[in-house]
């Protein structure tokens, strides 16, 4: 699926990108404008990334009630909580399935390429000839499965386990 995900819902965009979601965040594109006075967004806001997400078919994230009610295609969250978010999200058919192999960059949404296993990575990614590295195309991150991977999953799964609890009962 493809997303636009607003400010108030930055903290899906990771895990939506790690499940194999191409998703935009507003904030990387500088959608929802500078802030005319602390506290207060750009009125041309909403038309920003709702001009985005008509141009590009994007589903809109939002906590925003008006702004799911313009667009095309909206997910209205109601929690400011992330691990909620993601059970909502979930509710509302989103596959919060981990890829086997990473798609999207986590920074940019950039796409990803395998590193070859001879090839030399920064110090902080581990050696490819070890552990399978891959690479962004456009900003040049490196992702590995390592911890970080590990507790999206259990996240993931917590939310599943939530969402199973509750059908349940």
């Amino acid at each position: 699926m493809r997303f636009l995900v607003d400010l108030m819902c930055g903290g899906v965009v990771s895990y939506l990108r790690m499940c194999g979601h191409d998703t935009v965040y507003a904030g990387d594109r500088d959608l929802e404008g500078d802030e005319a006075e602390p506290g207060s967004i750009d009125p041309r806001a909403d038309d920003d990334v709702l001009a985005v997400a008509r141009s590009e078919d994007r589903t809109v994230i939002t906590r925003d009630v008006a702004l799911a009610n313009r667009a095309d295609e909206s997910i209205l969250l109601e929690s400011r909580d992330v691990e909620d978010q993601l059970a909502e999200l979930s509710k509302a058919g989103v596959d919060l399935a981990l890829e086997d192999e990473p798609t999207y960059c986590g920074r940019c949404n950039g796409n990803l390429e395998r590193v070859e296993p001879t090839a030399s990575t920064p110090e902080y990614a581990p050696d490819p000839s070890e552990t399978t590295v891959w690479q962004c195309r456009d900003c040049g991150q490196h992702f590995w499965k390592g911890s970080h991977w590990d507790r999206v999953g259990e996240t993931l799964s917590r939310v599943r386990d939530g969402l199973s609890d509750a059908e349940d009962q």
